[in-house]
């Protein structure tokens, strides 16, 4: 198991860019291992790059061996056993709480008007204590794009993308969320084709 870090107050999380509150859905013709038949909800755009956190995959681990890992205690079974998700291939050994909005925390940023995502240790004390946001999901790593990266992604039809919805993120099985994306673009997944067309 990878030593887990919490990312700092000076990770300065901001979101600017027209890929803000949205999330993106892998296309079929994705041949990266890491964003095949993925989801991934965007928390930063912005002219250096992009980061998101994939909200379908599960990772190896149960939310009670990161509380352990960082000596929190937590009697809960259920949040013990929560399993974490597998946010993507950069910094696996960082944290995520996606969770409903709930201020407080040391380093938290808005991402939608009912998603917040909160990379310090006192959101995992809270949700140990039972004292949480009423809605979370953990994820270790991320996905990231250097400046203009993903826009030529985009161009090349590796993504689609859509509003993010806490539906989704919160309510969803894992299993439904790509089926679930899609369906919000009014689209099933057999219609769509690896390579998208050009005009």
């Amino acid at each position: 198991m990878p030593t887990l870090h919490i990312m700092a107050k000076e990770d300065d999380l901001t979101t600017s860019g027209y890929l803000e509150r949205q999330v993106l859905i892998a296309m079929p013709g994705m041949v990266d291992g890491h964003f095949a038949g993925s989801v991934t909800l965007m928390c930063q755009h912005n002219d250096d790059g992009a980061i998101g956190i994939t909200i379908n995959r599960l990772s190896d681990f149960s939310l009670g061996e990161i509380l352990s890992q960082l000596h929190i205690d937590c009697s809960d079974d259920s949040i013990r056993e929560m399993q974490v998700l597998e946010g993507g291939p950069v910094a696996p050994d960082r944290g995520f709480v996606i969770h409903s909005p709930t201020e407080g925390f040391e380093s938290s940023m808005t991402v939608g008007p009912d998603i917040m995502v909160t990379t310090s240790r006192d959101i995992l004390a809270a949700v140990a204590a039972g004292k949480g946001p009423e809605k979370y999901i953990v994820a270790l790593g991320y996905a990231g794009w250097g400046g203009g990266q993903l826009e030529g992604e985009l161009r090349e039809n590796a993504w689609l993308t859509v509003k993010a919805d806490s539906d989704i993120v919160f309510d969803m099985p894992l299993p439904q969320r790509f089926d679930g994306a899609l369906g919000r673009l009014g689209i099933k997944v057999d219609r769509l084709h690896s390579e998208g067309g050009h005009a």
